[in-house]
């Protein structure tokens, strides 16, 4: 191996430039810079004077001969430039490091580096500013000579000189630089040992001052409390769900995979959000002052599990069990709008209000959380600026060096391995061309493809709308037959689960270049059919059970269906998962004759969390539970998804990044499935006529009414309550805050469009402007050595005619 270059201190002044001492110091940029320019313009007036012409490097190498070969640029050990004795010096003196970079640094010049860095420090805590100081007087980097030559002084004496720097600074200072010091931690440790001050001279320091003891007990107090925050840490990781699940799994399958589980464990907190607000307001309220039971309830036969009538109807589970009175009052008479009048001394609690406002607000609760991840995501994933240098950052700035259990070593060594492979195979996906006759062919294949899916959708969705009329028309909601209720159910499942099945086969056929496609086109295809599907039960529910179950409480089987959907959607997925997955992984490996196990499929099992989280919303004013449900759900599904995972399924045999997968689940997650289930229960709130024997709105004509009602007890009242009335009247039924809040939302779009593309081209400014600076100076070294070289090459033929003899003039006078 060729040796590292070390640059050596040499303390006497250098007798060629003799202005040197009169050079401004090199702390300051901009005189750097100056000192550059006066150096140029005095080398070149040097050689005009000497009538030099120039010459290129190349063309002179062979007339300096022997003697002047050890003054010549050599290449390094990667064929990089050496430059000469004053080139070096200017280097050092440089404030950029994008010379330095390309000439390389050994662990000398690290340490002369930090050395000269430490100075710097110790002089400015405990002497003038420089500005204060004669120029004569101020430090400078030039008037010391750097050599190539080792043997001028040793790596031991710089490390003495940096040991004897980095004594002189304070506690904290020495510290500071030897963390940012870029050496291993090894070296750190002895010179952080070394760097210690004697024992006689802190006994001294004890002796002399009385703050000994005091900052003894302030380091122990600052130590104290930095263990204890880092136990504080570390439990918070550890409260965190699934932390070290999650790890293993992005580990052996990759980010894609690890999408999934992620996005799962955002729905759980989405739910929880949901759940917080309808059982502190209406659930534990209600529990609290039961109404009077209407008759004997029904005993427990355990269908009640998939279908949730029977005894589970009159109970906190579903909205006929909520009353319309004003709670702890006693009710006399109901007036306007079926309301109790309160008495005095109590607290009134209206429970059609607390009912309509608390799931307003908990939906606009969970409107912002939506729109804040996904603003989130978006910043994450689409990041400004280019990505260039990624594979260098993971290769050599990935590894955490503060793992000491074997197991979270492999686990962390598989991680950066698929890191590594997604990155590859991203780039490898970016090289890959197509011609003209290939893309036309798959663009017919693809087009075929997509009718034939867009055709089972059809299909699907006209099965859904017959058999929910044929239900309707055959069927009445009784207990004798809670059996048949799970028909429409069972149907819906099964056309959920066979459809992504066949968009499966058919995708073979596609032969997508990448696999981020191929997964967004699935996605696509089940979201258009979960889409249709839902819509069509929204309108079987609001459109034809209202009218037909007229005499009976159409909110509670409205809840309940959603129940037994949510239900049989869990059971077909465990059934999916356990059965499937393994049928599959025995099939493949007896087919393949070898250990063939099938991928995951986030495209389907993301869609499902999407259709559950729907199922969720839709039923949240039918079902204030529901969301509990849901929290269950997610719960048994992850462990019961990951155990099947490690069991069934491998690794995605084309690895690829899922840098935005997160960011495209949270969107659908928000516009489909959100903004569907928020335009539904706006019109069974504003346009739908409750149910007038059950329910906290059974005398009304709108569940929006109460909002009404509640006014027009304020205006009565009094003038001290007169402002919410207007409120009221000119903030919520009117139109114009609707526009108002759209316009503003667009300006806020607007403007952070505009924002981000500012930076954008701030970024490739400044990108542009390293590039020139690094540029002139490469510029700038080149000619300074091109000057140095003719200065050499000049002094050299100078003394070779010097040491001329004087029998070839003689010879030349005699021809003459």
């Amino acid at each position: 191996m060729s040796r590292s270059l070390a640059f050596v201190l040499n303390v006497p002044e250098t007798p060629q430039d003799p202005e040197d001492s009169q050079e401004p110091s090199p702390y300051d940029e901009s005189e750097v810079h100056d000192s550059f320019h006066q150096l140029i313009q005095e080398q070149s007036r040097w050689v005009a004077e000497e009538g030099l012409e120039l010459q290129h490097r190349a063309l002179g190498a062979g007339a300096l001969g022997a003697s002047g070969s050890d003054r010549q640029a050599l290449l390094g050990p990667e064929g990089a430039p050496v430059y000469s004795t004053a080139t070096l010096r200017i280097l050092a003196s440089m404030p950029s490091r994008t010379i330095a970079a390309s000439t390389g640094r050994s662990r000398g010049a690290i340490i002369s580096q930090y050395y000269s860095r430490t100075v710097r420090l110790r002089r400015r805590a405990g002497r003038p500013q420089l500005r204060d100081v004669g120029r004569s007087a101020r430090p400078s980097l030039r008037l010391y000579d750097l050599e190539l030559d080792p043997a001028v002084l040793e790596e031991d004496e710089k490390q003495g000189l940096l040991v004897k720097e980095l004594q002189g600074l304070t506690v904290a200072q020495r510290d500071h630089m030897l963390r940012g010091m870029p050496l291993s931690l090894a070296e750190k440790r002895c010179l952080r040992v070394e760097s210690r001050p004697p024992r006689g001279k802190r006994r001294a320091r004890g002796r002399h001052g009385l703050l000994s003891c005091c900052s003894r007990l302030r380091d122990s107090c600052i130590l104290a409390s930095h263990n204890l925050g880092l136990v504080l840490l570390s439990g918070l990781q550890a409260l965190m769900p699934w932390h070290y699940a999650l790890k293993r799994i992005g580990g052996q399958f990759g980010s894609s995979v690890l999408s999934y589980f992620l996005f799962l464990k955002t729905l759980l907190a989405f739910n929880t959000l949901l759940l917080l607000p309808l059982l502190a307001f209406i659930v534990a309220v209600q529990a609290a002052f039961p109404p009077a039971p209407s008759g004997s309830a029904p005993a427990f036969r355990g269908l009640e599990l998939l279908t949730g009538g029977g005894c589970f109807t009159h109970t906190v589970m579903y909205y006929g069990y909520y009353s319309n009175a004003t709670l702890n009052q006693p009710c006399a008479s109901p007036l306007d709008g079926g309301q109790c009048t309160p008495e005095a001394g109590g607290l009134p609690y209206n429970m059609p209000l607390a009912y309509l406002f608390t799931v307003g607000v908990a939906f606009f609760i969970t409107c912002i959380t939506l729109v804040y991840s996904m603003s989130r995501s978006f910043g994450e994933s689409y990041r400004v600026g280019s990505t260039s240098g990624v594979h260098a950052i993971t290769v050599f700035c990935s590894w955490d060096y503060k793992v000491t259990q074997k197991w979270a070593s492999r686990l962390q060594h598989d991680n950066i391995r698929t890191q590594l492979k997604e990155l590859l195979a991203e780039g490898q996906l970016r090289q890959r061309p197509r011609r003209a006759c290939g893309r036309l062919q798959q663009g017919a294949v693809l087009g075929l493809v997509w009718l034939l899916c867009l055709g089972t959708t059809l299909v699907c969705a006209l099965a859904v709308y017959t058999f929910s009329e044929l239900v309707i028309q055959q069927s009445r909601v009784s207990a004798e037959r809670d059996g048949a209720l799970l028909a429409l159910p069972l149907v819906v499942c099964l056309l959920n689960l066979g459809a992504p099945y066949l968009f499966r086969v058919l995708a073979v056929l596609e032969r997508h270049d990448s696999p981020v496609l191929e997964v967004y086109v699935a996605i696509c295809r089940n979201l258009i059919l979960k889409v249709v599907i839902l819509g069509i039960l929204c309108y079987h529910w609001l459109g034809r059970r209202v009218g037909t179950l007229k005499d009976q409480c159409w909110e509670d089987f409205v809840g309940q269906e959603l129940y037994r959907l949510m239900v049989m959607d869990f059971i077909f997925t465990l059934l999916d998962t356990l059965l499937g997955e393994l049928v599959w992984r025995l099939i493949s490996e007896k087919r393949s004759q070898r250990k063939g196990k099938p991928e995951f499929d986030i495209a389907g099992n993301v869609l499902e969390l999407i259709y559950g989280q729907t199922l969720t919303w839709l039923g949240v004013l039918f079902s204030p539970l529901l969301p509990a449900m849901q929290i269950i759900k997610l719960l048994f599904l992850f462990y019961v998804k990951k155990t099947s995972l490690m069991a069934n399924c491998q690794a995605p045999r084309r690895p690829w990044k899922a840098s935005h997968m997160s960011t495209v689940f949270i969107s659908l997650l928000c516009f489909p499935s959100f903004l569907g289930a928020a335009v539904f229960l706006c019109y069974a709130i504003w346009q739908v006529k409750p149910s007038s024997i059950c329910g906290p709105f059974r005398t009304l004509d709108t569940m929006y009414e109460a909002g009404k009602v509640w006014v027009r007890h304020l205006e009565k009242a009094g003038p001290g309550v007169s402002w919410l009335p207007w409120i009221h009247r000119y903030l919520v039924e009117s139109a114009f805050p609707i526009y108002l809040a759209s316009a503003l939302l667009l300006a806020v779009i607007y403007l952070n469009i505009q924002v981000v593309k500012g930076q954008r081209k701030v970024i490739c400014l400044l990108k542009e402007q390293l590039s020139n600076e690094g540029e002139d100076k490469i510029f700038l070294i080149n000619k300074l050595q091109r000057i140095y070289e003719r200065k050499e090459r000049s002094r050299v033929g100078r003394t070779e005619e010097a040491v001329m003899p004087p029998a070839v003039f003689t010879d030349d006078w005699d021809a003459q």
